[in-house]
């Protein structure tokens, strides 16, 4: 993973918001809502949160006196987010990093994390981090993509944006997204953080757009594929973001376009 790897900023939020969030965030953001609300939990952590997209499918179903700390190393993904979130007296929005928690031990009851964990620079030290603030028979339950040949969006766009730049190709969709999905090496970076009992599902959905533009816009705009892209033509992002455009329409068609999408969540208990 690069530094790029982990900017979001500018206009990145808002495109990223409003078209990669529908396109492959919500449907798992629902999914997560519904595992962590099956526990009742009194107070749950989210560390890199990123545009909110939990928040709004979790906080609905969280009891009413329920603590929900939301936390993103970003302050500008985090500053999105509480904006698009409802007033909520039991959300509290706190810069953090999930390395590094300004938490005592042991004080939730669930840790969650949707598609954060590929970006931490040291795994084991994030979820150490996890396992440390959890009280005891808490749960860390948090979503990695598979790898990107079974995410077949991310996959063509990768494949359209390389062939702009083939000498050297923009791969931050699978160098890092799509970077960490064997299941043993995920078991073995929570076991060095204590976690003895482990789960990992593989869950299998469908992603769609009103069109192959949206997606291009998701993937090229939304993402640090956007950082990349200028970093090797300052003036490429539009004919980059065309280019992907016409190639998925080749593919997908003109109208509404779906793929599928496949990701793993995990489960660990303190």
């Amino acid at each position: 993973m690069t530094t790029s790897d982990k900017v979001f900023d500018g206009s990145i939020p808002e495109f990223y918001d409003t078209y990669l969030v529908p396109l492959i965030f919500t449907a798992y953001a629902d999914d997560l809502a519904a595992r962590v609300a099956a526990l009742a939990p009194e107070s749950v952590l989210e560390t890199a949160a990123g545009s909110g997209v939990v928040p709004r499918a979790l906080a609905s179903r969280l009891g009413p006196d329920a603590r929900y700390v939301v936390t993103d190393l970003n302050q500008p993904m985090l500053d999105h987010a509480a904006a698009k979130q409802e007033a909520d007296a039991r959300i509290e929005w706190r810069q953090a990093d999930a390395l590094d928690l300004p938490f005592e031990d042991g004080v939730f009851d669930a840790v969650i994390c949707q598609y954060g964990a590929m970006f931490f620079p040291d795994r084991p030290k994030g979820y150490a981090e996890a396992h440390r603030v959890l009280a005891r028979g808490g749960q860390y339950i948090f979503s990695v993509w598979d790898q990107i040949r079974t995410n077949e969006f991310a996959d063509a766009v990768t494949r359209s944006a390389g062939t702009m730049f083939p000498d050297d190709p923009p791969l931050f969709l699978a160098r890092t997204p799509h970077g960490y999905h064997d299941h043993d090496v995920i078991r073995e970076d929570l076991s060095r953080a204590g976690f003895s009992s482990i789960s990992i599902e593989t869950v299998e959905k469908t992603s769609s757009a009103p069109n192959a533009r949206q997606v291009a816009l998701a993937y090229c705009q939304g993402t640090p594929l956007r950082s990349e892209i200028e970093a090797r033509d300052p003036n490429a992002l539009d004919r980059a973001t065309d280019k992907v455009t016409a190639d998925l329409e080749a593919t997908y068609g003109t109208g509404p376009v779906s793929a599928k999408i496949c990701a793993h969540v995990v489960t660990a208990t303190r």
